[in-house]
Order: structure tokens, then sequence, then C-alpha cells
């Protein structure tokens, strides 16, 4: 229920962005691989998040998600992410995020994010989830649409 709250209010936050604040908000779906100690497992998640502007090529926002292995283990994310706009189509970033779960950890990210209309944008990213005594690496690939 914790986890449910938080992210709720996270998001009602991202939503209640003033509509004339300098960027853009962005939901999107997506999917990884993560492998830790050996083993594998694939990941699903959505997540929501608003990139304000700090200048013509620099970005800043907070960002909410949840992802799931279907057997478990839920991760809920909620931090923010820094970058750059390459031209007009993409953005390369760094993200990090506080988890919230039992173990509440870390997790960081670095990514590129490329805009195919106005208002569809595909993703690519690499992410370590820093755990107690085992680290997670997640290489995933997501598709959003921006408002």
């Amino acid at each position: 229920m914790k986890k449910f709250i938080i992210l709720a209010s996270a998001a009602a936050a991202l939503a209640t962005t003033p509509a004339m604040a300098a960027g853009e908000g962005r939901i999107e779906g997506r999917a990884a691989i993560g492998w830790a100690a050996g083993s594998e497992d694939f990941f699903a998640g959505v997540a929501a998040g608003y990139d304000f502007d700090l200048g013509e090529t620099v970005f800043a926002g907070p960002e909410v998600s949840y992802d799931t292995n279907f057997d478990g283990a839920d991760l809920v994310n909620v931090g923010g992410r820094l970058g750059v706009k390459l031209g007009e189509k993409g953005k390369l970033y760094v993200a990090g995020a506080y988890e919230i779960n039992d173990a509440e950890e870390f997790n960081a990210a670095v990514g590129y994010q490329h805009s195919f209309t106005d208002k569809v944008y595909g993703k690519v990213e690499y992410r370590r989830y820093f755990f107690n005594g085992t680290d997670l690496n997640a290489a995933g690939v997501g598709i959003g649409v921006k408002f």
C-alpha cells in the first residue's frame, strides 16, 4: 500500500505541473532484460515524467516508474533525470532514483531518447540497481508519448 500511495502522489504532482512551464510531460511503456549473480529476468513497466527546459540544450525533471518481472519483483522508483538535447529529435540523459520497496535502494541510469514525431518517442537505457549484496543490471527499451 505504501508503494501505491507514493507512486500515486508522485503521478498527481506530475499531472498538476503548470501547463505554461517550459518543457514537456511524458508517459511511456518499457521493457528490459535484467541480470545479476548469473541469472537473467525480463522486466516490463510504465514511467511518467516531466522535463523542464534549463536553457536551449539542457533539461532536468522528475520521474516516477513501476516495473515488474511478473513473479513478485516489483520495483517502484521516484527520482529524476538530467540531460542535454541533441538537435530537435534527441535527448541524452543520466538518471537517478530512489527505489521504494522493502530494501529501499538507489539506482542510476544513462539513456538516449529519440523523437519519431512531435508526440511519440522511443528510448534505450542502461540502469544499475544498487541492492545490498547483489546489484542488478538492466538494459531496456521504451516507447512513449509527450504532452
